[in-house]
């Protein structure tokens, strides 16, 4: 931090200047890639999906309460994990905050993971999250949807993730986010999913650390995010 180039304000609002004219194209392209997101063809859904809520089986149209468009966030919660997953748990406390304007705007929103529900539900508390969190672990969604797979099916190279194939390993969960829109005759279709760094903007966490001279700073961690921890094990945590 020390060693940053130091300048005038002349010099570097014509540096500023310039950065604006970039962040404006990629605004702009940002803009077309969302219009191209939602030109994709849909795909129906005829299949029947039953996840475990606390008041009881619900199904994928009944996630929707009653609005045309429904998010499902794949929060990465496996039935055999000890722990939920914490990147998960830190793009979960983002969600609150945008629920009601989602829900103001024609579009619900829930997060299903394969964990039991009492787990879900345990930890749901202990977070203070109030958005819907149910168990798909009795269900073929986790499957279907492309964020888990079946024991064996990484060793077979049938995995696949993030449209690609997932090389052999021992975690059978994954993150990634699910859009689906339903017609008025009923009729529900998939229209998008994304995954890995297709979540990152998501995290506002990171938006916010996207603007500060440090960045991220995650370059010399042993892997990105193994800074993060639940909110409330933080150290300034109350």
């Amino acid at each position: 931090m020390s060693h940053h180039e130091v300048t005038t304000r002349e010099t570097w609002l014509v540096q500023r200047r310039a950065l604006l004219a970039q962040e404006k194209a990629f605004m702009r392209a940002k803009d077309e890639l969302a219009a191209a997101r939602r030109a994709l063809p849909w795909v129906r859904i005829d299949k029947r999906y039953e996840l475990d809520g606390p008041d009881g089986s619900r199904t994928l149209d009944e996630l929707f309460e009653g609005r045309s468009q429904l998010i499902v966030y794949h929060f990465m919660y496996g039935p055999k994990a000890q722990r939920p997953c914490k990147s998960c748990s830190f793009w979960a406390d983002h969600i609150d905050a945008a629920f009601p304007h989602l829900a103001g705007h024609d579009v619900a929103f829930a997060v299903v993971s394969r964990a039991p529900l009492a787990k879900l539900t345990a930890f749901r508390a202990r977070m203070g999250w109030k958005f819907p969190w149910l168990s798909a672990g009795a269900s073929d969604f986790a499957y279907d949807f492309g964020t888990s797979f079946r024991d064996g099916e990484r060793a077979k190279g049938n995995a696949i993730y993030n449209y690609a194939p997932l090389p052999a390993g021992d975690n059978n969960d994954f993150p990634g986010i699910s859009v689906f829109v339903k017609e008025e005759d009923g009729a529900i279709f998939h229209t998008y999913s994304t995954y890995g760094r297709g979540l990152d903007l998501m995290n506002t966490a990171y938006q916010y650390l996207d603007l500060t001279p440090k960045g991220r700073n995650e370059e010399e961690l042993s892997f990105p995010q193994a800074w993060v921890h639940y909110h409330d094990e933080y150290e300034h945590a109350a």
